[in-house]
């Protein structure tokens, strides 16, 4: 459907066929899960159709207002830009409004319909672009060219900040030209050696995403580097912890299985051979990394070796949070603002999207 990238929210028509076609084909992906052919045979979905899916899903919503801190490179202005030119958000920017201007001009971008919040510098813009957030004129934040750190110092202030009483925590969504469906990688980013009270944050959170996108259970596979619970190695412990709590309704919405090896979790047959019988077992939605590290690892492992695209949100706050990087292909960073967009409307209807 590469009709979804271009489409303009006033074709809604176009729009409506779209989102019912990206919606019909995720849920048959769900129940066929042939996740066991196309990684052991080596077979590969055409590459973005994922993230297409996902786009065309967009068209039934409204765009959503989103502040955007300090787009002061053509990489970051570009990517507002597309993203509101294909109707998925408003962009609110801010930052040296001159520079800005200058940047658009430089790279032949008309920013002319959007607004600019001046700030001086990174930091004021950041503390701008949370302020929208807190006073209700945006429902998305996206980062621009300042430092992830510096935009999350702001983002996590006790009082000024966007906390919401939950761990905040990141989650790649991956799309893995070897694997049928998207894949929620969580978390690969932020909490460096996570407890097993900051795991049921981050589980709920990649589960709430997850249904957010029309997984209505989505299955969770909890990784370890084997599948049976081993006191020396203590991830194998928490992650049949995190199982039981999901029992005892601590964690809601999705369906868990763990410990799990990570070819367990993607390949039918791996787990078969194994001897492990589960629904989630070679169809998992999300992958629980044990800690950055491994989650990171095996991100970018995908990335450079499997040719995938990871797209990236930060979860727990009081909005989504749209992170990208320079790297980021044109693709990639319409899918974070896809993503987030499906999440801020999920939150605000408590309802999935209907095709």
């Amino acid at each position: 459907m590469p009709e979804a990238v271009v489409t303009r929210r006033g074709d809604y028509r176009l729009c409506r066929e779209l989102a019912r076609r990206g919606l019909q084909e995720m849920k048959q992906t769900q129940a066929e899960s042939p996740t066991d052919v196309s990684v052991q045979s080596g077979s590969t979905n055409r590459r973005h159709d994922k993230y297409e899916r996902l786009i065309a899903l967009t068209c039934g919503i409204p765009a959503i207002p989103t502040a955007v801190a300090h787009p002061c490179d053509e990489s970051s202005l570009r990517g507002a830009v597309e993203a509101a030119e294909a109707g998925i958000i408003v962009p609110i920017l801010t930052g040296p409004a001159g520079k800005i201007r200058a940047v658009a001009e430089r790279a032949g971008l008309d920013i002319s319909p959007y607004e600019i919040v001046d700030a001086p510098h990174s930091h004021a813009a950041a503390e701008e672009a949370v302020f929208l957030v807190r006073t209700g004129r945006a429902e998305l934040l996206m980062k621009g060219s300042l430092h992830t750190d510096e935009l999350m110092g702001e983002i996590m202030k006790r009082n000024t900040g966007l906390r919401a009483g939950r761990r905040v925590s990141h989650a790649f969504i991956m799309d893995v030209p070897t694997y049928p469906k998207p894949l929620v990688i969580t978390d690969a980013a932020i909490n460096i050696q996570p407890t097993l009270e900051d795991k049921v944050d981050i589980v709920q959170n990649a589960i709430d995403l997850a249904q957010a996108l029309g997984i209505e259970q989505p299955k969770v596979a909890i990784l370890s580097a084997v599948e049976t619970v081993t006191p020396k190695i203590p991830s194998t412990i928490e992650a049949a912890a995190l199982c039981k709590m999901a029992q005892r309704g601590q964690i809601t919405g999705g369906l868990l299985d763990g410990p799990l090896a990570l070819d367990n979790a993607i390949s039918e047959e791996a787990a078969r051979i194994k001897g492990i019988d589960s629904p989630v077992a070679g169809h998992a939605d999300i992958l629980v990394v044990p800690d950055l590290e491994a989650g990171n690892m095996l991100a970018k492992n995908l990335s450079f070796m499997a040719n995938a695209d990871a797209a990236g949100l930060v979860l727990g706050a009081r909005v989504p949070i749209i992170l990208t990087s320079r790297a980021d292909s044109v693709m990639t960073r319409m899918a974070s603002c896809a993503v987030a967009a499906l999440y801020a409307h999920r939150r605000r209807n408590e309802n999935p999207i209907k095709g």
